[in-house]
């Protein structure tokens, strides 16, 4: 009879023992012959009748090896099963085993040993105890003015004056790196750009104004733009906006087209164009949903910011002890191609994280019951259709619709992944609702500034 044996051989890693007597094999190993000489094809013979010790001489050998092997395999998995070992990836034989020490002549009892990697027993970080602040920017009058300006100005009428009259004018300039004098740069920066008037400062604007097309100005960024811009347009011209010397640097600016957009009236035809479907009809409507609108934006950047604290928080405050020498030996034979033991030791922190998140999913979808359900994968698609297409949600259903959503739930990868993270917002919704999150008002800037802290962290 075939017996099972396991020992402890370190943290969570345990040594499975599968000793197999020739009765466990044999008759499987006979059967397994006699099928093949039915089937063997073999010159000079006819199909069916092979003698069997010659068959036996041919292919005996690799015949029994897979046998004893498969009954090693069946043994392992039903151990596993009974005594509900829950390890990680899949058991993996030891350096001692050698199949080598199979000889179909003299058939005897053999050992094969597996390594596993247990997985361990945590609590997940106690959410109600964190102490995690979740940000309310405050929705100014002036936001709400420059978003107004912004509508008026994307769906104003664009005209091409001479010159350069005011801060609407719209100004497509080529900008070309040189030195203070104006001189090019060797192999320097040049790129087009389209600015507005009013995103120069203020002091520069007059060196701007009646100027026309092909006129030429020699700029220093620091002293042409005001912080907020000039950070824009380094970040356009792939400068670094922390760098102070970068926003010392001049450069040749050629007016290639002068124009001037003409703001939209504030009338229903704009209301529609900018709020499509929402039968806006005065000013006072239009301002309040501009308002609700920057406030829904900025609700979901906040709860995405506290998200992102939960995770560190999930992360860093669950214990878990993991078989550390097992998973470095699986990383180095478990992949597509074989590792070297320093590859696996370079992996294995940023594995350790990866697998320390999915365990902590795991457990916070057993402990609560979140599923994904059919339709939220419906909805996935749906949405994400919208997003491409830039359609406004809801509304009738075309059936082109649903012939893309019937698509895509036939698509694997795609299913997977949706379900990944679909599952992973259901956790993240949850875990919200677990903090006592403290409530902290907020300006833009002082939130911008604070995810920003977040970024420098993470790079």
């Amino acid at each position: 009879m075939a017996t099972v044996t396991r020992e402890n051989i370190g943290l969570l890693n345990d040594k499975i023992t599968v000793k197999v007597a020739k009765e466990d094999y044999l008759p499987s190993f006979e059967k397994a012959l006699k099928t093949y000489s039915k089937t063997a094809n073999i010159p000079g013979f006819r199909k069916g009748m092979v003698p069997a010790g010659m068959i036996k001489k041919m292919h005996g050998q690799s015949v029994f090896t897979d046998e004893v092997l498969r009954t090693v395999e069946k043994q392992l998995t039903d151990y596993m099963q009974n005594e509900k070992l829950e390890i990680f990836a899949q058991p993996l034989p030891l350096p001692e085993n050698d199949a080598r020490q199979l000889n179909f002549n003299e058939p005897t009892e053999y050992a094969f040993a597996f390594e596993v990697g247990l997985k361990p027993d945590f609590k997940v970080a106690d959410l109600a105890k964190e102490k995690t602040t979740r940000y309310a920017v405050t929705i100014t009058d002036e936001m709400i003015n420059e978003e107004v300006d912004r509508l008026r100005l994307r769906h104003g009428k664009m005209s091409d004056p001479e010159t350069v009259t005011g801060d609407d004018n719209v100004l497509n300039v080529t900008f070309t790196e040189a030195d203070e004098e104006g001189n090019v740069v060797e192999g320097g920066i040049k790129k087009d750009n389209s600015l507005l008037v009013k995103y120069f400062a203020e002091n520069f604007r007059n060196t701007l104004h009646g100027r026309k097309k092909d006129d030429a100005i020699l700029v220093q960024l620091n002293k042409a733009f005001d912080e907020k811009e000039r950070e824009w347009v380094l970040g356009d011209l792939g400068l670094d906006k922390h760098d102070a010397a970068a926003a010392g640097k001049f450069f040749n600016m050629l007016i290639t087209k002068v124009g001037l957009v003409e703001k939209a009236d504030l009338n229903e035809t704009f209301f529609e164009a900018a709020f499509p479907g929402k039968n806006i009809k005065t000013e006072e409507e239009f301002r309040n949903t501009v308002k609700e609108e920057s406030a829904s934006y900025w609700n979901k950047q906040s709860s995405n910011h506290l998200q992102h604290e939960l995770y560190h928080v999930l992360l860093d405050h669950t214990k878990i002890e993991f078989p550390e020498t097992f998973l470095k030996r699986w990383i180095q034979q478990g992949g597509e191609a074989p590792k070297t033991a320093e590859q696996a030791e370079a992996e294995f922190p940023t594995f350790a994280n990866q697998l320390k998140w999915t365990l902590i999913i795991d457990q916070l979808v057993r402990e609560n019951n979140i599923e994904v359900k059919p339709e939220d994968l419906q909805a996935f698609a749906r949405n994400q259709l919208f997003s491409y297409m830039g359609m406004p949600g809801g509304g009738e259903e075309q059936p082109w619709v649903a012939d893309y959503i019937n698509r895509m739930m036939q698509d694997r990868k795609f299913v997977e992944d949706a379900y990944h993270r679909i599952q992973t917002e259901k956790v993240f919704g949850w875990a919200e609702t677990q903090v006592k999150a403290t409530d902290k008002p907020v300006t833009v800037e002082e939130f911008t500034k604070e995810l920003e802290k977040h970024q420098h962290h993470h790079h």
